[in-house]
């Protein structure tokens, strides 16, 4: 902050005034002063953004509070047909510019903060990313529910409250080191605690039959240990149309925090044992599942949300029309964000027929009507499974559910295919074996209505390949989903000189209609105009540098004039960030070797987090930093190639990156990334894909076309076919460039004093059952980059292809996504909020 001396005086009104009151510069100046200085106890001698930045976020939730107020009272007035949409994630980000954006009072804020002598950039870099999230799934997640508001649908999300979110990434000796992230460090100033809407979760027990007093059985869990569901809104604002939605996050409290006669017995860790045990279950997000205790408290966390959720749901119903539930699947509609929440099918039924009295018919037409499933993964490892010996510990009575549900189900596929039991044994809820499992995806499939994939290519493949038995039985509930981004955050917040550009030439309706963006198609010929668009993506590459530099220590000796090649995104075997660096290294041994004619000088840019227990993918960060070393460092080399590892890659870092980069690196085995979003974000800043046909990049190349796209690689079919001869020894022989980048690798060039440290990652790929076939998509990638290389020499030109990059991006918006979901799934009926 520059000098943060602004006069502290008597405000001039009451900080409770309504929205619509409140709204002027000399407003927002009353109200940050007044919760600056008697709030937060603060005054002009403060050196902190951080502080200021607070209040600057109570003055604009305040503007959120009515209107929150008056969106649920809407929607309750209206009884209308509700959304409930539960994920394990919700990678929300920092909320202060995207909330400021959605209210219409960015201008007005950014010029009361500039009255006071802040700059309101360090406001909105000292908020805490909330990253409750692992990386595209949460993302999605939170983009979803800005969508929802912004099409005024009546949707609340519902996911946990992690008090310890995605690690935070260093990097020591250029290996991963994961330290806690305690993004609640300091509290969370947007969210608010409704004790009064908690709910009682119970685990272990057993159950047992009981009749009642008209001598009716019901199911009882008894002898159970509960842990309190305590839940935190935090309002999700639609953009500046006067709705705003909830995201409901769970924590977990002990139903008795304190044993007093334990403690006054002298056993003090006893005394706040099931304290501790139960705060456990949402203190970190994901943790490690490779031991039993890991599998444990990840199965609980799933729960946990699930039973939450849906007693809150059931709450709210009953408070509105009692124990009737004859319009219960008319007036709801639950989406399960991937497998994690799919044990929620289990418990609707328990919760219908145990605490309200349903029969099994009954409750499981409600079920199998309100619940949808978005499957994320084509890779089977990747899909929940649990044994069932420790559902029996934690979830008994889910457990007699899940076996009823099953045996339903195998009566119905044997009536279907008699005495097929191949058939029966593949599409079984219970995967027998030395241990029975139960197989959560397909629970989901059973139990749900619809079914749907994230792109067209994984929709056909789920169809043909990892559930073609369902959808030979059920076809009807099998649909696609193609993902999308917010135009809001990933464009107008994050971009906005370039998002001024696109409002000044065709106007601001694309901000909610991003089909809009196609009227941009003929300025792509105006030389001016590709001007002024290459001059803001040079400006977003300074930037990008800068903080680069300011936020990693790092001098950089790149300049603007450089082809800045992107991949950011989680580290995996399949999204083959190898690749990436047998490129690289294929391109320092060019100019090592001098053949540096038609060679434009490149940064490549490689961010992204490995899972804890994920040793390839923590070997692949190794390598990456020991050859950005190597190769930074070589004088030969100079600034004509830089290679970086971006460490904690995240979503404030995403919106960092996304205006400065030229081209985007979406490079997986082609079959194996079900969507992939970080290619639209890009795509949608003027970034140019390089790619294979996988995921959403399919759609992408059809949007923009084949001459602006850059695509290499085996197809999903070529792959397939391959496999059973995929020889990677004889694709290196045959291949010169390829052998040297592999005797570098192999001659320890970049471990002199770490010997043998990368044999088992070059061991990987060198194996023919390297099921990501890396070595096989070589040539064709270095050839790609090529084309890339000889397209970007023509700047202007490149400027053009840009354009109709963004312009052509108008389907991969979320707000579209959602649409389809509405029309097609949800069938919910927008509500209006009068502001």
């Amino acid at each position: 902050m520059p000098t943060n001396k602004f006069v502290i005086s008597k405000p001039k009104s009451s900080i409770t005034k309504l929205p619509e009151q409140g709204r002027k510069k000399l407003d927002f100046i009353d109200d940050f002063k007044e919760y600056y200085v008697h709030l937060l106890g603060r005054d002009e001698n403060c050196r902190s953004p951080y502080y200021a930045g607070e209040a600057l976020s109570l003055a604009i939730r305040d503007r959120l509070m009515e209107l929150w107020k008056v969106t649920h009272q809407t929607y309750k007035n209206n009884d209308c047909r509700r959304g409930y949409y539960l994920s394990m994630e919700f990678l929300m980000g920092r909320t202060l510019s995207n909330a400021m954006l959605n209210l219409g009072v960015t201008d007005t804020v950014t010029q009361a903060m500039y009255d006071l002598g802040i700059v309101i950039e360090e406001l909105i870099s000292s908020e805490q990313d909330a990253g409750l999230g692992n990386g595209g799934l949460g993302r999605l997640a939170a983009c979803f529910i800005d969508s929802c508001a912004t099409l005024q649908l009546p949707v609340i999300g519902y996911g946990l409250r992690y008090e310890y979110g995605m690690f935070t990434q260093t990097i020591v000796n250029g290996e991963q080191v994961e330290k806690p992230d305690h993004w609640l460090r300091h509290g969370n100033v947007w969210e608010i605690e409704r004790l009064e809407y908690s709910h009682c979760i119970k685990f272990g027990g057993r159950t047992e039959v009981q009749t009642d007093e008209n001598g009716k059985q019901r199911h009882c869990w008894i002898a159970t240990s509960n842990v309190l569901a305590v839940p935190f809104d935090t309002p999700i604002p639609g953009y500046q149309n006067g709705t705003v939605n909830s995201l409901r996050l769970w924590k977990a409290v002990a139903t008795e925090e304190f044993n007093l006669d334990e403690f006054n017995a002298g056993d003090y860790a006893e005394a706040v044992a099931a304290k501790i045990s139960a705060e456990n279950i949402t203190m970190v997000l994901y943790p490690n599942d490779a031991n039993e205790n890991g599998k444990e408290l990840r199965l609980r966390q799933q729960y946990f949300l699930a039973s939450a959720s849906l007693q809150d749901v059931i709450a709210r119903w009953t408070s509105m029309h009692g124990n009737n539930f004859d319009r219960f699947t008319e007036k709801s509609c639950f989406q399960l964000n991937d497998t994690h929440p799919s044990i929620a099918i289990a418990e609707l039924m328990r919760l219908l027929m145990d605490n309200h009295g349903l029969s099994w018919d009954e409750a499981w037409a409600i079920t199998k009507n309100t619940m949808a499933y978005t499957n994320h993964t084509l890779l089977p490892e990747a899909l929940e499974k649990w044994p069932v010996s420790l559902m029996q510990l934690l979830l008994p009575r889910l457990v007699d559910i899940i076996f009823e549900i099953n045996a339903r189900f195998m009566a119905e596929v044997s009536m279907r295919w008699p005495a097929d039991n191949d058939r029966l044994r593949r599409m079984s809820i219970i995967e027998e074996g030395a241990e029975q499992q139960a197989r959560m995806a397909h629970l989901a499939i059973v139990g749900s209505f619809s079914v749907n994939g994230v792109a067209r290519l994984h929709s056909r493949l789920l169809q043909q390949g990892l559930f073609s038995d369902f959808y030979a039985l059920w076809p009807h509930k099998f649909n696609n989903k193609t993902n999308g981004v917010t135009p809001r955050r990933w464009l107008a917040a994050c971009n906005p000189e370039l998002a001024s550009l696109i409002t000044e030439t065709i106007g601001d309706s694309w901000i909610t209609d991003l089909s809009q963006l196609k009227k941009l198609e003929p300025y792509a010929d105006d030389a001016q105009f590709r001007q002024r668009w290459r001059a803001i993506k040079q400006a977003a590459k300074q930037r990008l540098i800068d903080y680069k530099k300011s936020t990693h220590n790092t001098e950089l000796h790149m300049s603007v004039e450089a082809l800045f090649d992107v991949q950011v995104k989680r580290i995996h075997e399949y999204k083959r960030q190898l690749l990436n660096v047998l490129h690289v290294i294929h391109l320092y041994n060019c100019l090592k070797k001098g053949d540096t004619d038609g060679r434009a000088p490149r940064c490549v840019l490689i961010g992204g987090k490995a899972a804890p227990g994920y040793r390839m993918a923590k070997k692949t960060i190794k390598l990456i930093n020991n050859v950005s070393q190597v190769i930074n460092s070589d004088p030969d080399v100079g600034d004509k190639l830089t290679l970086l590892f971006l460490p904690d890659y995240r979503v404030s870092a995403m919106e960092k990156i996304c205006p400065g980069a030229d081209l985007s690196a979406q490079i997986s085995t082609a079959g194996k990334e079900a969507s992939g979003t970080g290619n639209m974000k890009l795509m949608m800043n003027g970034a140019i894909t390089i790619g294979t046909l996988d995921g959403a990049n399919i759609e992408i190349r059809e949007e923009v076309g084949d001459e602006n796209f850059f695509l290499f690689g085996l197809t999903e079919e070529e792959i397939e076919a391959r496999r059973d001869h995929y020889d990677p020894i004889a694709v290196i022989d045959q291949d010169e460039d390829l052998q040297q980048v592999m005797q570098l690798l192999e001659s320890g060039h970049f471990n002199q004093f770490e010997p043998g440290i990368f044999d088992e990652l070059i061991n990987s790929i060198k194996n023919p059952h390297d099921p990501w076939m890396t070595i096989a998509d070589f040539r064709s990638f270095v050839d790609a980059q090529k084309r890339v290389e000889d397209a970007y020499q023509d700047k202007d030109h490149w400027a053009k292809m840009s354009i109709l990059n963004c312009a052509n991006s108008g389907k991969f918006s979320t707000d579209r996504t959602i649409s389809e979901y509405n029309r097609e799934i949800w069938k919910l009926k927008p509500q209006p909020v009068k502001d």
